[in-house]
C-alpha cells in the first residue's frame, strides 16, 4: 500500500464541515494560490515554463487563477485540449501554451487537436499525426522512455519493462529524432527531486550531444515541488543547467503540485455497525469518488485521525463493492448517524476520476477561501448525470 502524501489539514482544521452538502469536494482557493506562487517562483528563477497537468486537476472555476501564475497547461487528448482553450486554462489571447500528448491519436480528431495545440507530443518516430502537425505549424515532440525505473509502484512507473509509454531512449538515433522539435519524458509520480536528477543523468548519458538538436525539453510531471521537503534549489539548478548547456527551453508539467493539500472530501455517517470490527457507513465512496484509494491502493488521511484514539472504525463507502473501504481510523469520539467526516488532500485525481457506478451520486464541488472565509457551491449533480451516462 502506498503512503498518503497529505501534508496535514492546514486551514481545513478550522472549516465547519456542516457548511456544505454531502458528499462534497471543498477546494481552498488560497491554498491553490499558495501552491501556484511556489511554482511561479520556480519558473521565474529557472527560466522554465510550467504547465498545469489537466489530468490531475481540471477545476475550471479556478482557471483564471491558474492562468495568472502558470505558462499554460498540458492535455491528454482532444477533450482536455478543448477544455483548456474553452475554459480559460490556456487562452491564446494571453499567450498561454497548450501541450498535448496521447500514446496514439484518432484519425477523426487529429486536425482539431492540431488546431488547438502549440506542442503535440508523439509516442514514437513515425507515429500517425506527425505529418498533420507539421503541416499545421505545431511544434512536435517525442516522448521517450528513459529506461530507468524509479517509481514507488509499477502501476505508476512509466519506465517499467514493456512500458507502452514513450520510445525507448536506448533505441534512438540522430535520424529518428531529426523531425522532432522537442524531447519529452515523464518518469515520476509523487516524488522529490532526486528521481528527476537520476532520470536526467540517464537521458543525458544515452543521448549526449543529440540533445542539441532539440529546441525544447519537457521533463513531464510527478514533481511534488510544492511540498515543504522538496529540494527546490536542486530543481532550479538542474533546469537552469540544462537550458544553458543545450540552449533549449525547459518545461515542467506539475499536476498534483498545483492542488496538493488544497481540497477535502466531506461525507456524512449514514449508519454504524459491528461485524468483527466497528464500521461506519458513509455517503461517500472510495470506488466512485476517490478511485485511487482502491487502485493504488493507499489509505487517505482523515481529519481528526489519531494514533491512539479510543474509537476505531473501518470507514466504508456506499456502493455494493466489498472493497469500497477507505481504511481503519482511530478517533476521539464515537461516530453516530449524521456526523461529518473529511478526507484530506482530495483535490487532485478525484474530481477528474469520479464515476456513477451503482447509481452512487456524484459529490458537489465547493470553493472556499480560507483567507476571507467566503464559500461557494460551484456545482451540484443530480440523477441526470447518472441517466445521461447510460442508454
Amino acid at each position: 500500500m502506498l503512503p498518503t502524501q497529505s501534508g496535514g489539514p492546514g486551514a481545513f482544521d478550522q472549516f465547519d464541515l456542516n457548511r456544505v452538502p454531502t458528499p462534497c469536494y471543498v477546494v481552498d482557493e488560497e491554498k491553490i494560490r499558495s501552491n501556484l506562487e511556489v511554482l511561479r517562483s520556480i519558473a521565474d528563477r529557472s527560466g522554465a515554463n510550467l504547465f498545469l497537468a489537466l489530468k490531475a486537476f481540471s477545476m475550471w472555476s479556478v482557471s483564471e487563477l491558474v492562468q495568472e501564475y502558470l505558462d499554460g497547461c498540458c492535455a491528454s487528448g482532444l477533450w482536455e485540449a478543448r477544455l483548456a482553450r474553452e475554459k480559460g486554462f490556456a487562452e491564446r489571447s494571453k499567450s498561454k501554451i497548450l501541450s498535448t500528448f496521447s500514446p496514439a491519436y484518432r484519425s477523426g480528431e487529429i486536425d482539431e487537436i492540431c488546431s488547438l495545440s502549440d506542442h503535440l507530443i508523439f509516442n514514437q518516430p513515425g507515429a500517425f499525426g506527425i505529418e498533420q502537425a507539421k503541416r499545421a505549424g505545431v511544434s512536435v515532440g517525442l516522448r521517450i522512455n528513459p529506461e530507468i525505473s524509479l517509481g514507488l509502484d509499477p502501476k505508476y512507473d512509466p519506465s517499467v519493462n514493456n512500458s507502452r509509454l514513450g520510445y525507448p531512449v536506448s533505441q534512438l538515433s540522430e535520424e529518428k529524432i531529426s523531425i522532432f522539435d522537442g524531447l519529452h519524458f515523464h518518469n515520476l509520480c509523487e516524488q522529490n527531486f532526486y528521481p528527476l536528477q537520476k532520470t536526467w543523468e540517464k537521458v543525458e548519458a544515452e543521448l549526449g550531444n543529440l540533445i542539441n538538436q532539440f529546441t525544447w525539453v519537457n521533463m513531464g510531471g510527478g514533481h511534488h515541488c510544492t511540498r515543504e521537503d522538496y529540494d527546490r534549489e536542486g530543481l532550479i539548478n538542474l533546469l537552469t543547467e540544462v537550458a544553458d548547456k543545450y540552449k533549449v527551453q525547459t518545461y515542467l508539467e506539475p499536476g498534483e503540485a498545483v492542488a496538493l493539500d488544497a481540497g477535502i472530501l466531506v461525507g456524512e455517517v449514514l449508519d454504524t455497525m459491528n461485524a468483527e470490527k466497528h464500521h461506519a457507513l458513509l455517503d461517500i465512496s472510495a470506488t466512485c469518488h476517490a478511485p485511487d484509494v482502491i487502485e493504488a491502493p493507499y489509505r487517505p488521511a482523515l481529519l481528526g485521525d489519531l494514533d491512539d484514539g479510543e474509537y476505531k472504525y473501518f470507514l466504508g463507502g456506499s456502493s455494493c463493492l466489498t472493497a469500497d473501504c477507505f481504511g481503519e481510523y482511530e478517533l476521539e469520539k464515537e461516530l453516530k448517524r449524521g456526523d461529518r467526516v473529511a478526507f484530506l488532500d482530495q483535490a487532485h485525481y478525484t474530481m477528474v476520476k469520479t464515476n456513477t457506478f451503482n447509481g452512487v451520486p456524484l459529490p458537489s464541488i465547493a470553493l472556499w477561501n480560507s483567507k476571507t472565509d467566503e464559500l461557494s457551491i460551484i456545482k451540484k449533480f443530480g440523477y441526470e448525470e447518472f441517466e445521461n451516462r447510460l442508454s
